[in-house]
């Protein structure tokens, strides 16, 4: 994909790749689309950030993105088009492969560590797909509708935090709209919030095909439209400005912009030479050596002997591997490490036997019999001392451009494992997969579970060395694996219908909703065992200096034989008495540790006092709410190791006090509260009635004011409430509102 120079403006031409994690460099007529998907130059297939995120590691992420510039540049390439940074609404995306976790801290810091290592390199980022593109399902019409305070705290998240302090070069816009708005036309999340509000000064550019209407789209914010529409799209431009439909001076800014970013990211043409495919390709093993997840290890099965016995790997899988997802991210990789060839290569004494197991469409016995394949298998699991069982999703399961429709394994894997844990009960899974799956109904037949994702061009030695303990497995999950599909958030409102898709659970999307609601997973967000044990120990959480950041120190010691990596995560949760719907934890930061077996370390996690905030739809902004907090280290949401409570006081509200405003907001004012008991308390002639009677205060928290005025005759007046506006207004040091007929409280 690259631009047109124009050489008398001094204007260069630009080349942009495909590749969140490597890239897909296509010949000229690739600008066609995204059905173009022959293959591509070789390059480096990277852990893609399903994988990516459970590694819990901003370094590796670092590292993942200058590597990826490095052979950028020398093609020649001036922009990635990547980070995908999307939220995990749904298990069922069939795209969640391209993101990396349900949670939008977590992918901010991944996303972002990514962004810094390709524009430190020189090449830039692009940030997407912005915003709220959580499936392919009607994605080029569909609108989500979103409340505002899930927006912005969920959906926008990760987006905001990443513009405002990694800076990247480009953004680009969805296909969806959200609440009714296409995207590419949507001046309020394209200008208002993205530039004005969060101060991006970079180039808008839409995904291929997103845009609608270029006339409304250059009015709304958006400044490239791609791929080029053959002139059509130019032609309707001309005609807008002459007809005096669009503002030439709109136009202007963003052709200003066009330039700005294409003097900024062109590059020498490269031929591709000179790049060091042999380090990038142990780069990415290591990065998969630490995404490798191990879900479950009863009675120890794992690490295997490398050194004796008959090992069975059984799975087509382990022949045939899935590396990476389906779609524009597709890379030609430079080369595959098979998991059955590096089994063999590392089995220093042990015997590793191979039989497929089931058919695969893109496998070298595509229409063999299942049934005797199956057989076969199980005869070989019970001549072994143990079995390797690759199960997973077959690539035809999930793609850009559709959603998955449940969670299963294939029929004929799930029958196979049946015969194959009967013949033998020393069976470890290995899964690929590139979303979630469900484990409920077998897991418990198994010993050991190794969640292998989609581990790049490496990743087969990555899941060798993790299998005969040459690693010790880090990764955690960075997204829940629910006991059913009927059990996720999401579950009654995806995909939509009829061009919308309402997100009806809110803010309490992944984990989230599990734990507010209770649920059982099978296994939670942030979990991921290891070889060796780790003790958490003398937590402490202090205000910095500049009371802005909390600053977390534990020690954590590794109680166990092998030497391991600890990712401790931290949390909030939110006062006991909040008034505000918030979910049980969230998660605000984490760190890694390797540690010698007996080694102990100090950990320091610090993170913003504003991360406590949630979104105001009353104050119509950001507010942290006073009160008691909890903060807690974990090894998973789940799994809580150490808990401190930490006062923090709140934030004044935003909008003035009126009469509208409910007694239970005047009363948690920290100007209105007092006056309105003191007016009270002179009215009564003495203590507050309030004070002396709970149950009155209870039910009547709820009520506004002058409501409370017209009922309670004697007790307050409306004129007396008028005057406790002005004052509340002035001891906050702004004018009292004149508008009488707010709508709702904090209404302007």
């Amino acid at each position: 994909m690259t631009s047109k120079p124009v050489p008398h403006a001094q204007v260069p031409s630009v080349t942009m790749s495909d590749g969140p994690h490597g890239l897909r460099l296509q010949g000229e007529d690739a600008d066609a689309g995204q059905l173009n998907l022959r293959a591509a130059t070789p390059a480096t297939c990277f852990p893609p950030a399903v994988a990516l995120g459970s590694s819990w590691d901003v370094d590796l992420a670092y590292r993942v993105g200058a590597a990826i510039a490095a052979e950028a540049a020398a093609h020649g390439i001036g922009v990635l088009l990547g980070p995908g940074v999307n939220l995990k609404r749904s298990p069922l995306c069939g795209r969640n492969f391209e993101y990396f976790s349900e949670d939008p801290w977590h992918s901010a810091e991944l996303g972002g560590a990514m962004v810094r290592g390709l524009q430190d390199a020189g090449v830039g980022a692009t940030l997407k797909h912005y915003a709220a593109n959580n499936q392919e399902t009607d994605r080029m019409r569909i609108s989500a509708d979103i409340d505002e305070r899930p927006l912005r705290e969920i959906y926008l998240r990760a987006f905001e935090r990443i513009v405002r302090r990694d800076k990247p070069w480009a953004v680009m816009c969805a296909y969806n709209g959200v609440n009714g708005v296409p995207l590419s036309e949507n001046a309020r999340l394209l200008t208002d919030v993205l530039r004005d509000e969060w101060g991006f000064d970079g180039l808008v550019m839409s995904d291929w095909g997103a845009v609608r209407n270029r006339v409304a789209a250059l009015r709304a914010g958006l400044d490239l439209e791609m791929p080029p529409t053959g002139g059509r799209t130019d032609r309707e431009v001309e005609a807008a400005v002459a007809a005096g439909d669009l503002d030439e001076a709109v136009l202007d800014r963003a052709v200003e912009r066009v330039v700005r970013f294409a003097r900024r990211a062109a590059r020498p043409s490269g031929d591709g030479t000179g790049i060091p495919y042999d380090d990038h390709h142990r780069l990415a093993g290591e990065v998969a050596d630490n995404c490798v997840v191990l879900l479950k290890n009863d009675g120890g099965l794992l690490p295997l002997n490398p050194s004796a016995g008959t090992v069975a790997v059984i799975g087509e899988l382990a022949r045939t591997p899935r590396y990476q997802g389906g779609g524009s991210s597709q890379v030609s990789a430079t080369r595959v490490d098979v998991p059955l060839d590096r089994l063999r290569a590392l089995a220093s004494g042990a015997t590793v036997e191979f039989a497929p197991g089931y058919p695969l469409a893109d496998g070298p016995q595509p229409d063999a019999d299942p049934e005797r394949l199956a057989s076969d298998a199980a005869l070989l699991a019970a001549e072994s001392d143990a079995v390797v069982l690759f199960l997973g999703l077959p690539r035809q399961d999930e793609s850009e451009g559709y959603d998955r429709d449940h969670l299963d394994l294939p029929d004929t894997q799930l029958a196979l494992l049946r015969r194959v844990a009967a013949a033998n009960p020393r069976v470890v899974v290995v899964l690929s997969n590139g979303g979630v799956v469900r484990t409920s109904p077998w897991h418990d037949d198994v010993p050991a579970v190794v969640e292998g994702w989609l581990l790049g061009q490496a990743g087969g030695g990555a899941i060798a060395r993790v299998l005969f303990g040459h690693v010790n497995p880090s990764g955690k999950l960075a997204e829940t694996v629910p006991e059913r599909l009927e059990d996720s958030p999401s579950f009654l409102s995806f995909p939509g219908s009829e061009g919308h898709v309402r997100y009806g659970e809110g803010v309490f999307v992944g984990y989230r909703g599990y734990d507010a609601a209770r649920r059982a997973v099978s296994f939670p967000f942030g979990h991921g065992m290891s070889y060796t044990t780790f003790a958490y120990r003398d937590m402490t959480v202090e205000f910095d200096e500049a009371g802005a950041n909390l600053v977390v120190r534990l020690t954590v010691t590794n109680t166990g034989s092998r030497a391991g990596r600890e990712t401790v995560q931290i949390y909030s949760a939110a006062p006991a008495d909040s008034t505000i719907e918030r979910p049980v934890r969230e998660l605000r930061g984490f760190a890694s540790v390797t540690l010698s077996p007996g080694e102990s370390a100090e950990v320091d996690i610090a993170f913003p006092r504003t991360d406590l905030a949630y979104h105001s739809v009353r104050d119509d902004g950001w507010r942290v709410e006073g009160g008691t907090y909890r903060v807690e280290a974990a090894a998973s949401s789940r799994d809580i190791r150490l808990a401190v409570d930490v006062p923090v006081d709140g934030d004044p509200p935003r909008g003035p006090l009126t009469a509208r405003h409910t007694l239970g907001e005047w009363l948690d004012h920290p100007a209105g509260g007092p006056l309105l008991l003191a007016r009270l308390a002179a009215v009564s002639g003495g203590a507050s009635p309030l004070a002396e009677n709970p149950m009155l205060l209870r039910a009547a928290a709820g009520v506004p004011v002058e409501v409370i005025a017209d009922f309670a005759h004697g007790l307050i007046s409306q004129a007396q409430l008028r005057e406790l506006e002005e004052e509340v207004a002035a001891a906050a040091g702004a004018p009292a509102t004149a508008d009488r007929e707010v709508g709702s409280p904090g209404s302007r």
